[in-house]
C-alpha cells in the first residue's frame, strides 16, 4: 500500500485536525457485553485489622481451566471489538511496511571472528552472523533463533564467549519466560558439546578460561506454585565443563547468605571474581575473590545495601569501582586488593551534579553523564585525567563505548525521538567518530521536531518532558497525544527512536515522554522521591504533565492517551483511577496493579525498596491501599476507554495483576467507553517477542487509541 493511499482521510490526526468531525461514542461501544466474571465473596484478607476483599483471587492461578476459559472469553470480546475498527488493517500494513528494513548491531570480536546481529526486516528474531575481519563483506550464519521454535516465540536471551573465543554459551527463553536454558557450543563446529543447563533465571554468564563459567539462578518452584516471591533466593554457581549441572558448585547464596539477586563476573584479565548481592532492586553488597591465589577466601568490599556499587576494571592489584556511596550521582574510585576498606577508596572521577554511567576500553574510562535526561560523553584515562569530550551527532542518547584493554576503537550508538538509532566507530586515540551503519528505516527526521519543556508538579518540583511532533501542526487542543511515563526503580527514560511511534507522528500526533520522579534522571535523590511513602509524587508528576499538555493546547482530555508498561503500568492504573476524566484513553501494559499482593508473586518481593509492602507496617499498608489500582476502582464511575495489555505467561509481573484490574473495571465501570483486556498468549513480560506480535500489538494499541478519540476513518 502506498504512503499516499494511507494518508487519504487523515485530516483528523494530520495538519488540519481541527476541521474533522469527532464522534466520541461510535455505535459499537454500546454493544459490549463483558464476560460474567465469578466473584468469590469469601475471599477476604484482614491486614492490620482492616478487611480487604479480593473476589478475583482465583484469577491468580493462570494455569487453571477456569482462568484459561476467562482469558479465551476476554480475548474473544477484545479482538471482536478491534476487528470492527475500519482502519486497523491499514495501520498494521503501514507498520509492517515501516518495520521492513535491515537492522544490524555493532560487531564484537571473540577469538578469530567478529560477531553481529542482523534482522532482514520482518524476521521474528534477529540472527547472529560472523565474519573473519571487521570490514569483510562476506559473513557466515552462526546462530538462527528463528529455528528454535515453529511459532517464533523461543528467543535468544544472551550469548557469552570464553576469552579464547572457541566456546560459547547461549541462553534461550521459551514463550517470553524469565526462566532460561543454557546451551554450550563449540564455535568452530557450531554444535553443542554437552547437556543443556536448565532453569536459569536473572543471570549472566561469565567464563573462567575454558574450564567453565559462573551463572545464577533460583530453585525452580514446583509446577503451579509460582506464588513464591517471599521465598525465592538467588544462588551463584560455577559450572565445570564436562560435568552434570547437578554437580555445579555453589559459590555464594543459599541458606548461609540468602539474597534475592546475586551476580558473579570476572574482571577482563580473569584475576578476580566479583560478586554482587542484593535484597532488592536498589543497593547491593560487593565481594571479591582473588583467583590468582589457590583457594583464596571471598573478601568483602562493602557489605551494606544502602548504596549501589560495581567493579568496572582492574589493573594488577587495583580495583576500579563505580559507586554512589557518598556520591548520589555516582563516582569512580580505586582501591588495592589488600586494603579494601572504604576509607582507602581514592577518587578517580569525583561525583558531579549529573548522573554518571561508565564503560571501559583500551585503557580508558568512557564516562556518560545524564544532563536533563540526555547524554554527554567524556573520555578519561585510568588516572582520571580528562582526555576529551566526545562530539555527538545531536541532543539524544549515546550508548556503547565498551571494549577490551587491547582495543583502539569502539562502537557506540546514538538515537533520539527523531533520530533513528545509528552506529558510529570511535577512535580512542584521535577522538574521531565515523559513521559505521545508518538505519534504513523510512523516516525523514527533518519533518519532525523534539523540544524539552520543564513543567511544575503539584508540590512545586520542576519536571522535564520531551515533546515530539510533526513540524507545522497547529496546537489547537485537538492533536491525538500519547503521554508515556515510567517513574521507578532508578530507571531513566532517555530519548530513543521507535519505529512503531512513526504511526502517531507521521499523522500529526504528539508524543510526550515525562521524566518522573522515581526514575534515575537526577540520581538517587530523584529516585527516592518517588518510592514508598513518596510514590504519590510519581502520579502527581504524570498528572501535571497531562495538565501541561492540555493547558498549552498540545491536546485536550478528549484527545489524550496515557501509556506505560510494568511499573509504568502501575502509573497508568493509578492515574486513571485517581483522575478518570483527565484522559480519553488509558493503556496500562504488564502492570503491577495489586499493591497489596505484588510481593507474593515470583520476583515481586525484590521490589519492596521502591514500593514498601502491606506487611511491614499499618501506615505502609494504608498508603498502598490508597493508590493500588485494583483496590481503587469505584462503583459507578465512568473510566476512560481502557485496554489493559498483558501476556498470559508473564512470570515477572504475573498476569493476575492485569486480570484482576480488568475484572474490577468491567464490573464497576459505567459509561460508553470500553474497558477491555488484550492478553497475548504464549508471551511473557515483553522481551523476545516475535516481530509480527510486536507489530500487531502496536497496531491494535493505536487503533484502539484513535478510535476512542472519535477518529472514525483514516
Amino acid at each position: 500500500m502506498s504512503n499516499s493511499k494511507f494518508l487519504v482521510g487523515l485530516c483528523a490526526i494530520g495538519l488540519i485536525a481541527q476541521s474533522c468531525q469527532q464522534s466520541p461514542e461510535p455505535e459499537m461501544k454500546s454493544d459490549l457485553v463483558y464476560p460474567d466474571t465469578y466473584k468469590d465473596l469469601e475471599s477476604v484478607d484482614t491486614i492490620h485489622g482492616t478487611a480487604v476483599a479480593d473476589p478475583y483471587r482465583w484469577l491468580e492461578d493462570d494455569r487453571s481451566e477456569e482462568t484459561e476459559a476467562w482469558v479465551t472469553d476476554e480475548n474473544k470480546l477484545t479482538f471482536s471489538y478491534l476487528d470492527q475498527i475500519p482502519y486497523r488493517k491499514a495501520l498494521t500494513d503501514r507498520l509492517t511496511e515501516l518495520w521492513n528494513y535491515e537492522k544490524y548491531s555493532s560487531p564484537t570480536k571473540h577469538g578469530n571472528y567478529y560477531y553481529f546481529y542482523k534482522n532482514d526486516g520482518l524476521q521474528s528474531q534477529a540472527v547472529v552472523y560472523r565474519k573473519e575481519t571487521e570490514d569483510a563483506e562476506e559473513s557466515e550464519l552462526f546462530l538462527d533463533p528463528n529455528k528454535f521454535s515453529a511459532d517464533g516465540t523461543t528467543s535468544l536471551a544472551g550469548i557469552s564467549f570464553n576469552k579464547e573465543g572457541n566456546i560459547c554459551a547461549y541462553q534461550i527463553s521459551e514463550g517470553g519466560s524469565d526462566w532460561r536454558k543454557v546451551i554450550i557450543m563449540d564455535v568452530e563446529t557450531m554444535k553443542p558439546i554437552e547437556d543443556t543447563l536448565m532453569d536459569v533465571k536473572f543471570s549472566g554468564i561469565s567464563w573462567k578460561g575454558s574450564e567453565g563459567f559462573y551463572y545464577s539462578s533460583y530453585d525452580k518452584p514446583k509446577e503451579g506454585s509460582e506464588l513464591s516471591g517471599l521465598t525465592q533466593y538467588h544462588k551463584l554457581f560455577f559450572h565445570k565443563l564436562g560435568t552434570p549441572q547437578s554437580e555445579d558448585q555453589l559459590i555464594f547464596g543459599g541458606e548461609a547468605t540468602p539474597r534475592r539477586y546475586i551476580g558473579g563476573y570476572l574482571t577482563e584479565d580473569e584475576s578476580f571474581l566479583i560478586i554482587s548481592a542484593a535484597t532488592s532492586t536498589t543497593g547491593n553488597e560487593l565481594y571479591v575473590q582473588d583467583l590468582r591465589v589457590e583457594n583464596a577466601p571471598t573478601q568483602t568490599i562493602i557489605d551494606n545495601f544502602d548504596n549501589t556499587h560495581s567493579v568496572i576494571s582492574s589493573s594488577g592489584n587495583t580495583l576500579f569501582i563505580k559507586t554512589n556511596l557518598n556520591a548520589p550521582n555516582a563516582r569512580i574510585v580505586r582501591v588495592e586488593i589488600d586494603q579494601l576498606q572504604t576509607e582507602n577508596w581514592v577518587d578517580v572521577i569525583p561525583t558531579t551534579e549529573n548522573v554518571l554511567s561508565v564503560t571501559t576500553a583500551g585503557g580508558y574510562i568512557m564516562a556518560t553523564y545524564l544532563i536533563d535526561a540526555t547524554s554527554k560523553v567524556f573520555q578519561f584515562n585510568m588516572a582520571g585525567e580528562l582526555i576529551r569530550e566526545i562530539e555527538l551527532p545531536g541532543v539524544g542518547t549515546a550508548s556503547g563505548f565498551g571494549g577490551e584493554i587491547s582495543d583502539s576503537t569502539v562502537y557506540y550508538s546514538f538515537t533520539s525521538y527523531t533520530y533513528p538509532s545509528t552506529t558510529f566507530k570511535y577512535s580512542l586515540k584521535t577522538g574521531e567518530s565515523k559513521l559505521y551503519r545508518k538505519s534504513e528505516v523510512k523516516f525523514d527526521p527533518s519533518l519532525y521536531e523534539s523540544k524539552q519543556v520543564f513543567y511544575t508538579s503539584k508540590d512545586g518540583t520542576k519536571v522535564p518532558m520531551i515533546i515530539t511532533y510533526k513540524k507545522g501542526i497547529e496546537m489547537n487542543g485537538k492533536n491525538p497525544t500519547l503521554l508515556y511515563g515510567y517513574g521507578g526503580f532508578n530507571i531513566s527514560l532517555t530519548p530513543s527512536f521507535s519505529t512503531s511511534r512513526i504511526l502517531l507522528l507521521e499523522n500529526g500526533g504528539v508524543l510526550a515522554v515525562a521524566n518522573l520522579r522515581g526514575g534515575g534522571e537526577y540520581g538517587e535523590e530523584w529516585h527516592s522521591a518517588g518510592t514508598k511513602m513518596n510514590k504519590q509524587n510519581v502520579f502527581d508528576d504524570f498528572i501535571a504533565a497531562a495538565k501541561f499538555l492540555i493547558d498549552n493546547k498540545y491536546t485536550s482530555s478528549d484527545y489524550l492517551a496515557i501509556h506505560g508498561g510494568s511499573n509504568g503500568g502501575l502509573l497508568v492504573g493509578a492515574v486513571m483511577t485517581q483522575e478518570p476524566e483527565l484522559m480519553k484513553v488509558a493503556l496500562p501494559a504488564v502492570g503491577v496493579l495489586d499493591m497489596l499482593r505484588y510481593n507474593k508473586f515470583t520476583a515481586g518481593a525484590g521490589w519492596a525498596y521502591d514500593y514498601g509492602t502491606a506487611e511491614e507496617s499499618e501506615e505502609m499498608f494504608k498508603y498502598l491501599l490508597g493508590y493500588s489500582p485494583v483496590h481503587n476502582v469505584k462503583e459507578g464511575i465512568s473510566y476512560p476507554a481502557t485496554m489493559v495489555m498483558t501476556g498470559d505467561h508473564d512470570d515477572r509481573v504475573v498476569p493476575a495483576h492485569s486480570f484482576k484490574f480488568a475484572a474490577e473495571l468491567q464490573a464497576k465501570h459505567r459509561g460508553a467507553n470500553p474497558v477491555l483486556i488484550r492478553i497475548e498468549t504464549n508471551a511473557g513480560h515483553g522481551a523476545g517477542k516475535p516481530t509480527n506480535k510486536i507489530i500487531e500489538e502496536a497496531a491494535d494499541m493505536y487503533s484502539f487509541m484513535l478510535w476512542n478519540m472519535g477518529i472514525t476513518e483514516l
